[in-house]
C-alpha cells in the first residue's frame, strides 16, 4: 500500500489538502520539553515550547485542523507524556466531547534514569478518543503471565508494555523521539480497519508510516524536518512501500 510524505508545518499542508477521510490519526508531536532534541548522528528538531499557554497557542489549531481530515467513525491517538497530557484531554474534551473519550492507555517504556526525590518516570500517555460510537477496534492479543493462562493469549489492557528500543536495535534511525514498530503495530491494526488509511502529521522517523504499509493500510505522513522526511523515505523503501511525493512541496 502507498504511503504519501508532504513537507511542511501540519497546520498549512492539512489546510491545503482535501479532506483524507483517514481511518487513524495517531499525533506525536513535541511534549514541550522546552529544549532542543538532539538524537545520533546530529539529528535534531526544536521542542521549546515549555510555557502551558504557548504550548496549547500551538497545538489546539493543530488538532482542528487534523480532525477536520477523520473520518466520522475515525480514531486520533494522541502520544505525550505528564507534561502536556491534561492540558490535551481538556482541550480534547472540548474539541471531541466527552463522550469521545474512549482510553487514556500508558506506554511503559522501562528505560531511562532514576532520581532521588521522585519515582522514576518510565512511562508516557496516549489519548485514545474516537469521533463517534462506531469506531473500528480490533484488541490485540498479548502473551499472558499468570501461571494459569501460561503459554495462552489474552486480550491488552490500558497498559501497554513495550520495550523503547535499545542502542543496538537494528530499527534505530537516530531520530530522537523515535517509537518502536511494535507500539506502533499494534496500536494500527487495532485501531485502524485492514485498507485503511492512517495519517501522522508529526511523522519524524517513519514508524507510524511503516506500520501502516506493512499492515496493508495506506498512509499520510507530514513533518517540517526535511531531514526526517529523507529517514522516512529510506525506511519505506527497504519494506518496499509505494512512496508518492507530493510535487507541490
Amino acid at each position: 500500500m502507498p504511503a504519501t510524505l508532504h513537507h511542511g508545518d501540519c497546520l498549512d499542508v492539512l489546510h491545503d489538502l482535501e479532506p483524507l477521510q483517514a481511518d487513524l490519526v495517531y499525533m506525536d508531536p513535541p511534549f514541550g520539553v522546552g529544549r532542543q532534541m538532539s538524537g545520533r548522528d546530529g539529528t535534531h528538531f526544536d521542542d521549546l515550547l515549555d510555557d502551558p499557554i504557548e504550548y496549547m497557542g500551538f497545538m489546539r489549531p493543530r488538532l482542528e485542523s487534523v480532525l477536520r481530515h477523520l473520518h466520522e467513525d475515525g480514531i486520533l491517538l494522541l502520544h505525550c507524556d505528564w507534561r502536556q497530557v491534561h492540558h490535551l484531554r481538556l482541550t480534547l474534551d472540548e474539541l471531541m466531547g466527552r463522550d469521545a473519550f474512549v482510553n487514556q492507555l500508558v506506554w511503559r517504556y522501562g528505560l531511562g534514569g532514576s532520581s532521588p526525590r521522585r519515582f522514576a518516570r518510565k512511562h508516557d500517555d496516549i489519548l485514545f478518543y474516537a469521533k463517534s460510537p462506531s469506531y473500528y477496534f480490533k484488541p490485540p492479543l498479548v502473551p499472558a503471565t499468570s501461571q494459569r493462562l501460561k503459554g495462552q493469549m489474552k486480550k491488552a489492557t490500558d497498559v501497554l508494555d513495550i520495550p523503547s528500543i535499545n542502542n543496538m536495535a537494528h530499527e534505530r534511525t537516530g531520530w530522537p523521539t523515535q517509537k518502536p514498530i511494535d507500539l506502533l503495530k499494534m496500536l494500527v491494526e487495532a485501531c485502524c480497519p485492514e485498507s485503511g488509511h492512517v495519517l501522522d502529521p508529526f511523522c519524524g522517523s517513519g514508524t507510524t508510516l511503516v506500520a501502516a504499509v506493512t499492515t496493508g493500510r495506506q498512509a499520510t505522513g507530514i513533518d517540517r524536518s526535511e531531514e526526517a522526511l529523507a529517514i522516512t523515505g529510506e525506511r519505506l523503501a527497504e519494506c518496499d512501500a509505494g512512496i508518492s511525493k507530493d510535487p507541490s512541496r
